[in-house]
């Protein structure tokens, strides 16, 4: 489990495909090596993926990744390629403040980015979902884009915003963002077991 609360930046430095669809990523990131296990899970851009190994890329640690086939058909890492920048958070540990929201790691669908509109303060994205996807999007709710923690502006019939402050500019992937890319996104837990709760009444 995460929070959506982004650590570091991430930068891909090879992909390597492997047998039955798979992808093994080598990621650079600023974590100490010896804080993290073979095993643990890190959020790649909101993707949940599971660390197999551990090396030194210079002054920064190298971890890597596999990506399944059904990760790469659900998620943006269909795209990454050497150079990709990623949001990385590592798994809350209980006792962890939670300084956004539950986030799972498991995308529900990708999302467009139709607009940027930079603001004096903060800059707003205005983004295009699947359509069975939007039923869970309501204003002043949580979503995770990219594995970050955003809370929805305002949501259309096909369309949702939300407001970035500087700050999160600053230390994301989102400072880059244009119209045209595809962000990874995931619902909040909460709205997805409201709506199977009705859905089985």
């Amino acid at each position: 489990m995460f929070t959506g609360i982004v650590t570091d930046v991430g930068e891909v430095l090879a992909v390597e495909p492997r047998a039955e669809g798979l992808r093994r990523l080598k990621v650079a990131c600023a974590y100490p090596i010896e804080s993290i296990a073979i095993g643990a899970s890190v959020s790649h851009a909101g993707v949940c993926l599971t660390v197999v190994e551990t090396a030194r890329a210079g002054n920064r640690t190298a971890i890597s990744v596999d990506a399944a086939a059904e990760t790469l058909r659900m998620t943006t890492a269909q795209d990454w390629k050497q150079g990709t920048r990623l949001n990385l958070e590592r798994a809350m540990k209980v006792g962890d403040e939670l300084g956004g929201h539950i986030v799972a790691g498991h995308v529900d669908g990708i999302a467009e980015l139709v607009s940027r509109e930079d603001l004096p303060d903060m800059a707003k994205l205005t983004l295009r979902v699947p359509r069975e996807l939007m039923r869970f999007v309501a204003t002043k709710g949580s979503v995770a884009l990219d594995g970050v923690s955003l809370t929805v502006n305002d949501v259309t019939d096909e369309t949702f915003s939300v407001l970035l402050i500087p700050h999160t500019l600053a230390v994301t992937t989102f400072g880059a963002a244009k119209p045209g890319d595809k962000m990874n996104l995931e619902i909040d837990l909460m709205a997805r077991y409201a709506a199977r709760l009705m859905e089985t009444r």
